[in-house]
């Protein structure tokens, strides 16, 4: 009796034990794989702090059903200022660029690069950011993506090679490198030359003395060694900041379209509030690791006094007017998004 009932058990169980196999493997082989691919290097912070675990999160949510996979320091291909054709081409699923690499092109959220508007606190401006593209205030600028979330850095703090600067005379010859237009308007405010190029080559730059300096924030000094090529790093008091730059994660459209409905929710629970409020911390607390890593090389940090802020302050505030008017030129109502833009970072600054 048992002779005859131990084979058809073991078929049985071979047989589910097969079936489930063959379950395991459709559903492995159903797995979603998205591209990311972003201009830094993987040592970099956005790269290890933000994107990495971004990635992972919305992986986990999804229930392993997509796999993000991240191609930093632009490894497949072409140059920063090509991402977002990259995206928008479906060449790459996924990028994370800086939007003022290709000018004009998202004029709105221009707003936060401006002087002063953004000072030093990124998560609010981050929150800030958020909103007014919730309410459509900067939404027209990303209508050829899905955007996951948008953000700024710490904001630009201010890199010399050799020369101390304190006021903004101190400008008038030099030649200072800033990845934006609105960048370029700051430098010749200052009396300086813009030299608008991607952050990676940057320290190839400064050691050829093609820039005497940069705005750019502290936490990209480790990955780029920024303190072999730099003796002086200045900001105001409170890690005031001198403007900021914006950028974006975004997905093709069609890769979008094409995710399962649970999929969309997995990146949706991870692209809220909570997301904007963790990258503006990130960005936040590797600043203080940069600089620590600047003076601890001998580099001076300086943060100017009120005083001296103020002069930066008077001498800049006309490039607010002058982006309010440039893109009025456009039928956009600057002003008032300068308005909503510091009333929001004010809010959130609270």
């Amino acid at each position: 009796m048992r002779k005859t009932q131990l084979p058809a058990f073991t078929a049985a169980a071979a047989a589910i034990a097969m079936g489930l196999a063959a379950w395991a493997g459709g559903a492995q082989a159903q797995q979603i794989t998205l591209k990311l691919h972003h201009l830094l290097p993987a040592v970099a912070p956005a790269h290890a702090k933000m994107l990495a675990p971004w990635a992972q999160d919305v992986e986990k949510a999804s229930g392993g059903k997509v796999k993000i996979e991240l191609y930093p320091n632009m490894t497949l291909g072409g140059k920063p200022p090509e991402l977002i054709n990259q995206v928008r081409d479906g060449v790459v699923d996924i990028i994370w660029t800086v939007n003022g690499y290709t000018p004009n092109l998202f004029p709105r959220s221009e707003v936060f690069e401006l002087p002063f508007i953004h000072t030093n606190n990124p998560t609010a401006t981050n929150l800030a950011m958020r909103d007014m593209f919730l309410s459509g205030d900067i939404a027209e600028d990303f209508k050829d993506v899905h955007v996951m979330f948008l953000h700024v850095h710490a904001g630009q703090a201010i890199h010399m090679a050799d020369k101390e600067v304190r006021k903004p005379d101190d400008f008038k010859g030099l030649k200072m490198r800033i990845p934006t237009r609105t960048g370029a308007w700051i430098i010749e405010a200052l009396g300086a030359a813009p030299a608008a190029m991607p952050v990676p080559a940057l320290p190839q730059a400064l050691q050829k003395k093609v820039v005497d300096g940069a705005f750019i924030p502290w936490e990209i000094i480790p990955s780029l060694k920024l303190q072999d090529v730099t003796k002086f790093q200045i900001e105001g008091q409170n890690k005031v900041r001198f403007g900021t730059t914006t950028f974006q994660v975004s997905m093709n459209k069609k890769s979008w379209d094409k995710l399962p409905a649970d999929v969309k929710k997995a990146f949706e629970a991870n692209n809220g509030e909570a997301r904007y409020r963790e990258v503006g911390k990130i960005w936040t607390d590797s600043e203080d690791v940069g600089i620590g890593v600047a003076v601890k090389n001998g580099n001076k940090h300086i943060q100017l006094s009120d005083a001296e802020l103020e002069l930066f302050k008077q001498k800049l505030e006309p490039v607010v007017q002058r982006w309010i008017d440039e893109v009025k030129s456009k039928g956009i109502d600057g002003k008032t998004l300068v308005t909503k833009a510091r009333a929001l970072i004010a809010k959130y600054s609270k």
